[in-house]
């Protein structure tokens, strides 16, 4: 809990049972909620999260690692999270940083927070493909000139939010893929939610998600088509639902929680 609101460590998984713990192991006890949705592994990764002591969910089908994230993000409310951090379980970011995160939510002053791979330059010592790399600066420049904000970068998977943010984004109308994170940070812009950002070292190896080649140039004409649509939507010239008031949001459930552990 952080100036009496209470934080959610919500992690969207796939195949996460080599990491889990590891990473269970750096949060700290400002963590008063930990939610995994398990997306239909192959591995053993929703009974160790049960073990561990962990609220547990479990697709019913390989939905998606954006599907993963409303449910996520749905059964953190559910339980009464102020503040929601999404962690990925497979260790690529820092658990350390949940607290930094949540308190600058908790200030008042940002609804999302965003941990920064480019901030500091630490993406290329930590690993990250050149390629990723260049992608994510060009895609970056071209977002920040379309979009009018000034972030380092779209495209991290740590990010913590507030519950009036969660609660108004209408999250059902956004993609099952990756894309999901760009099309959230853009209606986060356009409903003139405020954004900040906080460095974050990153890790790749062996046992960190991490999409391919074809993939992540899936993602990058995903990113071209969300920005086409945000300006398509703010100039009214096209109604997206995505950037709507009344588009779809949280509500139908796809999942199982798997029984805690005592």
């Amino acid at each position: 809990m952080i100036n009496g609101k209470h934080v959610a460590v919500v992690m969207p998984a796939y195949n996460a049972e080599k990491t889990l713990e590891k990473t269970l192991a750096e949060l700290t006890d400002v963590v008063d909620i930990k939610i995994l949705v398990d997306d239909s592994s192959t591995d053993r990764t929703a009974e160790l999260s049960k073990r561990l002591g962990v609220r547990t969910f479990i697709h019913d089908a390989n939905y998606g690692y954006g599907r993963n994230q409303q449910t996520c993000y749905r059964e953190a409310l559910a339980a009464g999270a102020d503040i929601v951090v999404m962690l990925h379980p497979d260790y690529q970011y820092s658990p350390l940083l949940v607290p930094a995160m949540a308190g600058m939510v908790a200030s008042g002053i940002y609804d999302m927070v965003l941990g920064s791979r480019i901030l500091g330059a630490g993406a290329l010592k930590g690993g990250m493909p050149f390629y990723k790399y260049v992608f994510n600066r060009l895609l970056t420049a071209f977002q920040n000139f379309f979009l009018g904000v000034k972030l380092s970068e779209y495209h991290t998977g740590f990010r913590a939010f507030s519950r009036d943010l969660l609660q108004t984004l209408p999250l059902l109308e956004n993609s099952d893929d990756f894309v999901f994170d760009n099309q959230m940070v853009a209606q986060a812009v356009i409903f003139r939610f405020k954004i900040g950002e906080i460095s974050c070292p990153t890790k790749y190896f062996k046992e960190a998600s991490s999409i391919s080649f074809r993939r992540s140039v899936k993602y990058g004409l995903g990113v071209l088509a969300t920005t086409a649509s945000f300006v398509l939507h703010k100039a009214g010239i096209r109604q997206v639902p995505r950037f709507e008031p009344g588009g779809k949001k949280l509500l139908n459930r796809h999942y199982s929680e798997v029984e805690r552990a005592c």
